[in-house]
């Protein structure tokens, strides 16, 4: 096994300390299944329309095909053009 040192908060240090003295087993021991039973947990991912979702709509004044035609709106609206300094 390798070694890794790691900083904890007071509490979560405490909690972790007062579980190895309850259950009799090492410090080590009580870190290693927390980390292993969080490894094994799949993490939930939102699906990406879901994490816009309340952006939607929310920006004025665009046209509402922008998706299709963003290339002539940005040369419409200048975008990539020198400007003066």
């Amino acid at each position: 096994m390798e070694t890794l040192t790691v900083r904890l908060p007071a509490a979560l240090a405490q909690e972790i300390e007062a579980e190895s003295k309850a259950r009799k087993i090492s410090k080590s021991d009580v870190v290693r299944e927390r980390l292993q039973r969080v490894a094994g947990t799949p993490r939930r991912r939102r699906a990406p329309l879901a994490a816009i979702a309340d952006l939607i709509g929310s920006v004025d004044r665009l046209p509402a095909d922008l998706s299709a035609q963003r290339k002539s709106h940005l040369k419409a609206m200048g975008y990539g053009r020198k400007r003066p300094r």
